[in-house]
């Protein structure tokens, strides 16, 4: 399938409900076409791995036709360059989660991006940083406890972020790094207990939130 043909289809899917729905849970863009998840990933399987047609996916700034391209693209072909520029144009908490779990967790900057992009100012950009650190305590098996130590500082300097999509993902990262890693499952307790003490309401909640599920 070429671009036109793919752009075809997700929009005969398309659904004015679904995009009213999907506003509901904050997930909007620029362009919305209402597809399901299901259907979206249905349609990846029946096309090939093709980094040149995930880009041009994404430059339509249709926010399906995004999700579709973090599928089909290669992670061996993505660049540096490309996620710096594709985390700019990030701009709702799915399609971030989305390129962050199902391909930028695959790429050798996974790591760095993740702490880099935890200092970001920009909503978006910053709450990559903690999507992409949850994804990786979940999909990098083989990674040791010692590459996700770093995140913890991480995670206790943006706990006092109000805004709801960082909290959340800040939030994230720490429950998925105790519950995924029972090597830190402890420093994870401890860590959220240590914001728990911390004047903010963001990082009071983070604090709760993570202790009912870890202890």
């Amino acid at each position: 399938m070429n671009k036109g043909e793919i752009i075809a289809e997700l929009t005969r899917h398309g659904s004015a409900a679904n995009v009213a729905g999907m506003a509901r849970f904050g997930i909007r863009a620029k362009k919305v076409l209402g597809v399901s998840a299901p259907v979206m990933r249905a349609m990846a399987r029946k096309i090939a791995r093709d980094h040149k047609l995930a880009a041009q996916l994404w430059r339509t700034g249709i926010h399906e036709a995004r999700f579709l391209a973090s599928l089909i693209d290669p992670p061996a072909e993505v660049t540096e360059r490309q996620m710096e520029a594709w985390a700019a144009d990030f701009d709702n908490w799915a399609v971030c989660d989305s390129v962050c779990g199902n391909l930028f967790d695959k790429t050798p900057w996974a790591y760095a991006k993740a702490l880099a992009w935890s200092r970001r100012p920009e909503e978006f950009v910053k709450r990559a940083g903690f999507s992409m650190m949850a994804c990786l305590a979940v999909h990098d098996k083989k990674a040791s406890d010692s590459r996700f130590v770093p995140f913890f500082a991480a995670i206790k300097r943006a706990s006092t972020d109000e805004r709801n999509f960082v909290r959340k993902a800040v939030n994230w990262a720490l429950r998925q790094i105790g519950k995924s890693r029972p090597g830190l499952l402890a420093q994870a307790i401890e860590l959220a207990n240590e914001i728990r003490t911390i004047d903010s309401k963001s990082a009071r909640w983070i604090a709760a939130d993570a202790l009912r599920e870890l202890l």
